[in-house]
C-alpha cells in the first residue's frame, strides 16, 4: 500500500529574513507574513519607527527585531547589513526588497534631485542589498530567496512618475539579470509587482473625489485595491520550498488589474 508524505512546504520555520522599508506599509505586511509562516525577521529601515513595529510583533510573540539604516548610505549600508545577519544568528535565507519611495510632478518639471532620489532608493540600493545577500548566500553555500518589489508600472509608463516607472522598469530586468548569474548556485531571485495598493504612497488617489480613483477601481475586476494582508501570501510563497523552481519571475499582485 503506497502512503502518501504531506508536508507543508510554505512553512518557514527556522528561516531567517531581512526585510527593508517594513516599518509601515506593504513590506510591514510582508514581515508579518513571513513571521506567521515561522521565519524570524529583521526590519530595516530609515524610519525610526522601525523599533516600534518590532516590538509591537515581539508582543506577539514573533521572532523580529529592527536596525536602523539608511539603505543609500554607501558607508554604512554593508555594516548595517552585517548588524541584521548578525541578529538573526549569523545567517541569512530571505531578502525581502521592500523600501521604496514615490515622487510625482508632471515630467517636463520633474527636478533631477527628486529623480536621483527615487532612483537611489528604488533601484541602486536594492542592487546594492542584492549584492551583500548573495555574497551571503555563496559564502553560506546554502542558496536563498532574494525577493524584489518591482510594480504595476514594471510594465506601463504610469502618468507623472517617470522617475518610479524608471526605477521600477529597472528593478524587474535586475530580478532577470540576476536570476541568470545566480540560479544555478540555489539562488531564487524573483519580484512580486503590486497593483494599486491602499498605503500611504497613494493617500491621495484614494481620496473618492480624485477622479482617477473611480478609475482606477473600476479596472480592477474585483473592484477593490489591495493591502498588506493581500502581499503576505506571496511572499511566503516565494521564500519557502514551495517555489523552488520560480525563479526571474515578475508576478503581478493586482487583482487582475493588469489583464483588464
Amino acid at each position: 500500500m503506497n502512503r502518501r508524505i504531506t508536508m507543508n512546504l510554505n512553512d518557514l520555520t527556522g528561516k531567517k529574513a531581512i526585510v527593508t522599508g517594513a516599518a509601515q506599509g506593504l513590506s510591514r505586511g510582508m514581515a508579518e507574513g513571513l513571521l506567521e509562516a515561522g521565519a524570524s525577521v529583521v526590519i530595516m529601515d530609515i524610519n525610526p519607527k522601525a523599533e516600534k513595529t518590532a516590538e509591537e510583533l515581539r508582543e506577539q510573540s514573533y521572532d523580529c527585531q529592527a536596525v536602523i539604516c539608511n539603505l543609500t548610505d554607501d558607508a554604512t549600508r554593508e555594516e548595517k547589513f552585517n548588524e541584521a545577519v548578525e541578529k538573526l544568528g549569523g545567517h541569512l535565507d530571505i531578502l525581502v526588497n521592500g523600501a521604496g519611495v514615490q515622487r510625482r510632478y508632471p515630467s517636463e518639471e520633474f527636478p533631477l534631485e527628486d529623480f536621483d532620489f527615487v532612483m537611489d532608493v528604488n533601484l541602486r540600493s536594492v542592487f546594492a542589498m542584492c549584492q551583500l545577500a548573495g555574497r551571503q548566500f555563496l559564502k553560506q553555500e546554502t542558496g536563498g530567496k532574494i525577493i524584489n518589489i518591482a510594480s504595476m508600472l514594471s510594465f506601463f509608463g504610469g502618468y507623472t512618475v517617470p522617475a518610479y516607472a524608471a526605477s521600477k522598469g529597472a528593478v524587474a530586468q535586475i530580478t532577470k539579470a540576476l536570476c541568470n548569474e545566480w540560479a544555478c548556485k540555489g539562488i531564487n531571485v524573483n519580484a512580486l509587482a503590486p497593483g494599486y495598493m491602499a498605503t500611504e504612497m497613494n493617500t491621495a488617489l484614494l481620496d473618492p473625489e480624485n477622479p482617477r480613483n473611480a478609475e482606477i477601481t473600476n479596472r480592477i475586476p474585483n473592484r477593490t485595491w489591495g493591502t498588506g494582508e493581500d502581499m503576505k501570501g506571496p511572499v511566503v510563497w516565494l521564500a519557502s520550498d514551495a517555489s523552488d523552481y520560480i525563479n526571474g519571475a515578475i508576478i503581478p499582485v493586482d487583482g487582475g488589474y493588469l489583464v483588464r
